[in-house]
């Protein structure tokens, strides 16, 4: 009998992995300390006073920990949870939907609320503000405008490109969280953690090669923590060494930096093709098959923090440590380039 290729028990067990790994409380989750402790003062308050906590925006770079902390305000304020995401709602009324079916108290959480339509936006001006929505009924000269009274409702908004949103959101939510990235020493306790909860043995030499290599994300490394795990099973006794750690990381080609082979790309790319000059962020993309989304949100973040690249009023630049990342010479390349034309 053939396998089933719909089955789901992958993707359950996907999910049951990511799943078992997030903490549930504000005390379980690792880093991001004023953070933390803003977001307990905000839900302690709103238990004191018998109201539902200000709005909040979580703002970013992916894998830090936005959903997660948007299902504990939910846990720690005992009030269900409402997930959608921003590209979802193309209408104000898929957001009218979703906040007339609110119960009193409830969470909603909108992820990529930056990318959200610009009607529904508008939509939501009023209902964050007086807990109501206008709808239109009708269309034409006998359209008419009726007003419907909100639940009291949380909204948390996430997001990684802050700037994108209106003056008009933003100004609206009663906290903005900015969520930065995580020193290697708030990653190796999130690995241990995470091995703890996984029940799999890892030596301290290998955990801090995981957590160095982790791009300063949480998501990073536990996603890298998993594939050392199926590599130490396969190639070890399970216990995951300093060795079999590197041998892991090396067959994913994810360096000494925590670099893969797009960021490899983007650098070769701004060092070899285009010998160092600035490059515009559109003309990168093509260059590498990649969507500048990706780019801009998932790897220049990383690069820029680490120093690898600076953007410029003309583009993005390789700075020197790229250079010797790669193991080229800045001048001899200059002048190899040159020498070609």
């Amino acid at each position: 009998m053939l396998e089933d290729v719909t089955d789901p028990a992958p993707i359950e067990s996907e999910l049951a992995f990511e799943s078992a790994l997030r903490p549930k409380t504000l005390n379980d989750f690792v880093g991001q300390e004023n953070v933390r402790s803003q977001i307990k003062l905000l839900i302690d308050a709103a238990k004191l006073q018998g109201r539902t906590a200000d709005h909040i925006l979580l703002a970013g770079p992916p894998g830090l920990g936005k959903t997660t902390l948007a299902m504990i305000v939910a846990e720690e304020s005992a009030q269900p949870l409402r997930l959608t995401s921003g590209p979802t709602i193309q209408h104000g009324g898929d957001l009218a939907a979703i906040l007339t079916s609110l119960a009193p108290g409830e969470i909603l959480f909108i992820d990529e609320i930056h990318r959200m339509a610009r009607a529904a936006e508008e939509l939501l001006y009023l209902a964050m503000e007086d807990f109501r929505v206008d709808v239109m009924v009708g269309k034409g000269a006998g359209a008419n405008s009726i007003s419907l009274d909100l639940a009291p409702f949380t909204l948390i908004g996430a997001t990684t490109r802050s700037g994108m949103l209106p003056n008009p959101l933003r100004d609206r939510f009663g906290f903005t969280a900015h969520l930065d990235f995580y020193e290697d020493d708030e990653l190796a306790e999130v690995i241990r953690r995470a091995a703890a909860k996984l029940d799999v043995v890892i030596e301290p030499k290998a955990l801090a090669q995981v957590a160095k290599r982790s791009r300063g994300t949480p998501r990073v490394a536990n996603r890298l923590l998993r594939r050392v795990r199926d590599f130490a099973l396969v190639h070890g006794d399970g216990v995951i060494t300093e060795q079999l750690a590197n041998d892991a990381l090396k067959l994913y080609e994810v360096d000494e930096l925590g670099l893969d082979r797009i960021d490899r790309a983007i650098l070769e790319c701004l060092v070899n093709k285009f010998s160092g000059k600035a490059v515009g962020l559109s003309t990168l993309a093509v260059a590498i098959g990649e969507e500048p989304d990706t780019i801009e949100a998932v790897v220049e973040p990383f690069l820029v923090r680490i120093g690898l690249i600076v953007r410029t009023p003309r583009g993005r630049q390789a700075t020197p440590m790229a250079y010797q990342h790669l193991g080229v010479s800045p001048a001899s390349n200059s002048q190899t380039t040159l020498g070609n034309l």
